[in-house]
């Protein structure tokens, strides 16, 4: 982590710098890719590391992966790369509460 600091109209502000991890290069690599060779060569270029040392890494957190995630719904299943629509509720109004009457007097 480095920081740096920035003169702005409204004065000196610090500024955070935190460099990726490795893993987060190796999550990155995979995004890019399924070649294992083509993984470790990313990973590698973005972390300034030797081939060797992000090899290692992937390695031990390879897993299998699913060719795809399957998404179920109210027990029916349902293909990949559907949308999910998060819908807002209405907020829950007072059971007893009175409108102000709009007549006038």
């Amino acid at each position: 982590m480095t920081s740096s600091v920035w003169q702005t109209k409204f004065g000196p502000r610090r500024v955070r710098h935190d460099p990726p991890t490795l893993k987060e290069a190796i999550v990155a690599a995979q995004g890019l890719t399924d070649q294992l060779n083509e993984q470790i060569e990313i990973a590698a270029s973005l972390m300034d590391m030797p081939e060797s040392e992000v090899r290692s890494e992937i390695l031990k957190s390879a897993a299998p992966r699913n060719s795809g995630q399957i998404i179920l719904s109210k027990g029916r299943e349902r293909s990949v790369g559907r949308t999910v629509i998060v819908e807002r509720k209405p907020a829950r109004r007072l059971v007893g509460a009175t409108k102000p009457s709009l007549s006038s007097s």
